[in-house]
Protein backbone atom coordinates (compact mmCIF):
# COMPACT_ATOMS: atom_id res chain seq x y z
CA UNK A 1 0.00 0.00 0.00
CA UNK A 2 1.78 3.06 -0.97
CA UNK A 3 -0.40 5.52 0.80
CA UNK A 4 -0.36 3.77 4.03
CA UNK A 5 -0.29 6.20 7.32
CA UNK A 6 0.65 4.87 10.27
CA UNK A 7 -2.49 5.04 12.73
CA UNK A 8 -4.45 4.87 9.52
CA UNK A 9 -8.26 3.77 10.30
CA UNK A 10 -9.15 0.57 8.52
CA UNK A 11 -12.80 -0.71 8.55
CA UNK A 12 -11.76 -4.38 7.31
CA UNK A 13 -10.48 -7.13 9.75
CA UNK A 14 -6.85 -5.92 8.95
CA UNK A 15 -7.87 -3.31 11.89
CA UNK A 16 -7.64 -6.11 14.10
CA UNK A 17 -3.84 -6.67 13.68
CA UNK A 18 -2.90 -4.34 16.72
CA UNK A 19 -5.09 -5.91 19.21
CA UNK A 20 -3.75 -8.96 19.25
CA UNK A 21 -2.67 -10.39 22.55
CA UNK A 22 -4.69 -7.44 24.22
CA UNK A 23 -7.22 -7.52 26.50
CA UNK A 24 -10.95 -6.93 24.85
CA UNK A 25 -14.53 -6.60 25.38
CA UNK A 26 -16.64 -7.84 22.88
CA UNK A 27 -20.53 -7.09 22.28
CA UNK A 28 -22.56 -9.87 20.60
CA UNK A 29 -25.58 -9.33 18.98
CA UNK A 30 -27.52 -11.18 21.47
CA UNK A 31 -26.47 -8.70 24.20
CA UNK A 32 -23.91 -10.72 26.18
CA UNK A 33 -20.69 -8.93 26.97
CA UNK A 34 -17.30 -10.94 27.04
CA UNK A 35 -14.06 -10.11 27.94
CA UNK A 36 -11.11 -11.84 26.80
CA UNK A 37 -7.32 -11.82 25.64
CA UNK A 38 -7.24 -11.34 21.75
CA UNK A 39 -5.56 -14.40 20.16
CA UNK A 40 -6.35 -15.03 16.49
CA UNK A 41 -8.85 -13.50 13.59
CA UNK A 42 -9.38 -14.09 10.45
CA UNK A 43 -11.03 -12.37 7.29
CA UNK A 44 -14.40 -12.61 8.17
CA UNK A 45 -13.50 -11.08 11.71
CA UNK A 46 -14.02 -14.11 13.32
CA UNK A 47 -12.35 -14.10 17.07
CA UNK A 48 -10.48 -16.37 19.25
CA UNK A 49 -10.19 -15.19 22.74
CA UNK A 50 -8.71 -16.27 25.73
CA UNK A 51 -9.31 -16.30 29.03
CA UNK A 52 -12.38 -15.28 27.80
CA UNK A 53 -15.58 -14.21 30.93
CA UNK A 54 -19.16 -13.73 30.26
CA UNK A 55 -19.75 -10.19 32.47
CA UNK A 56 -23.65 -9.81 33.48
CA UNK A 57 -24.35 -6.01 34.40
CA UNK A 58 -27.63 -5.38 36.41
CA UNK A 59 -27.88 -1.98 37.88
CA UNK A 60 -24.82 -1.20 39.81
CA UNK A 61 -23.04 -4.51 39.82
CA UNK A 62 -22.42 -7.41 38.07
CA UNK A 63 -20.63 -10.97 37.82
CA UNK A 64 -18.53 -12.86 35.95
CA UNK A 65 -18.65 -16.40 34.34
CA UNK A 66 -15.32 -18.05 33.15
CA UNK A 67 -15.93 -19.42 29.82
CA UNK A 68 -12.26 -20.28 28.75
CA UNK A 69 -11.40 -20.20 25.27
CA UNK A 70 -14.22 -18.58 23.31
CA UNK A 71 -14.71 -18.67 19.10
CA UNK A 72 -16.48 -15.61 17.44
CA UNK A 73 -18.22 -15.51 14.47
CA UNK A 74 -17.51 -12.52 13.38
CA UNK A 75 -21.13 -11.46 11.95
CA UNK A 76 -22.58 -12.20 15.87
CA UNK A 77 -20.16 -8.91 17.23
CA UNK A 78 -21.79 -5.31 17.19
CA UNK A 79 -19.17 -3.93 19.23
CA UNK A 80 -15.37 -4.55 19.96
CA UNK A 81 -12.87 -2.47 22.41
CA UNK A 82 -9.77 -2.51 23.96
CA UNK A 83 -10.05 -2.59 27.94
CA UNK A 84 -7.94 0.10 29.38
CA UNK A 85 -5.65 -2.02 32.32
CA UNK A 86 -4.92 1.16 34.49
CA UNK A 87 -8.86 1.78 34.68
CA UNK A 88 -9.90 -1.39 35.01
CA UNK A 89 -9.78 -2.32 38.58
CA UNK A 90 -11.54 1.48 38.84
CA UNK A 91 -15.17 0.40 38.28
CA UNK A 92 -17.74 2.69 39.81
CA UNK A 93 -19.80 -1.31 39.89
CA UNK A 94 -19.22 -4.00 42.42
CA UNK A 95 -18.92 -7.49 41.98
CA UNK A 96 -20.59 -9.79 43.52
CA UNK A 97 -21.69 -13.71 43.21
CA UNK A 98 -22.69 -15.60 39.75
CA UNK A 99 -25.38 -16.99 41.51
CA UNK A 100 -26.66 -13.39 42.85
CA UNK A 101 -25.84 -11.47 39.44
CA UNK A 102 -27.97 -14.20 37.51
CA UNK A 103 -31.49 -14.40 39.77
CA UNK A 104 -31.11 -10.67 39.84
CA UNK A 105 -30.75 -10.49 35.93
CA UNK A 106 -33.63 -12.98 35.62
CA UNK A 107 -35.99 -10.74 37.83
CA UNK A 108 -35.05 -8.01 35.58
CA UNK A 109 -36.28 -10.12 32.37
CA UNK A 110 -39.45 -11.05 34.35
CA UNK A 111 -40.03 -7.20 35.05
CA UNK A 112 -39.10 -6.19 31.92
CA UNK A 113 -41.62 -8.93 30.25
CA UNK A 114 -44.40 -7.53 33.05
CA UNK A 115 -43.78 -3.70 31.64
CA UNK A 116 -43.77 -5.10 27.69
CA UNK A 117 -47.37 -7.00 28.31
CA UNK A 118 -48.90 -4.06 29.95
CA UNK A 119 -47.81 -1.75 27.71
CA UNK A 120 -49.17 -3.71 24.67
CA UNK A 121 -52.64 -4.35 26.37
CA UNK A 122 -52.66 -0.52 26.96
CA UNK A 123 -51.72 0.12 23.26
CA UNK A 124 -54.16 -3.07 21.86
CA UNK A 125 -57.04 -1.44 23.57
CA UNK A 126 -56.18 2.08 22.72
CA UNK A 127 -56.82 0.79 19.09
CA UNK A 128 -53.10 0.40 17.72
CA UNK A 129 -51.89 -2.17 15.70
CA UNK A 130 -49.56 -4.38 18.57
CA UNK A 131 -47.11 -7.58 16.83
CA UNK A 132 -48.83 -10.22 19.43
CA UNK A 133 -50.78 -13.40 19.97
CA UNK A 134 -53.30 -12.94 21.79
CA UNK A 135 -52.03 -14.76 24.94
CA UNK A 136 -49.48 -12.14 24.99
CA UNK A 137 -52.27 -9.46 26.18
CA UNK A 138 -52.51 -11.20 29.39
Amino acid sequence: MDNFIPGQIFTTSASLVDSVDRKLLVVLRDGRKLIGVLRSFDQFANLVLQDTIERIYVGDAYGDIPRGIFIIRGENVVLLGEIDLDKEDELPLRQVPVDEILSAQREEMEARQKREKLKNKLLHDQGFSVDFTETDLY
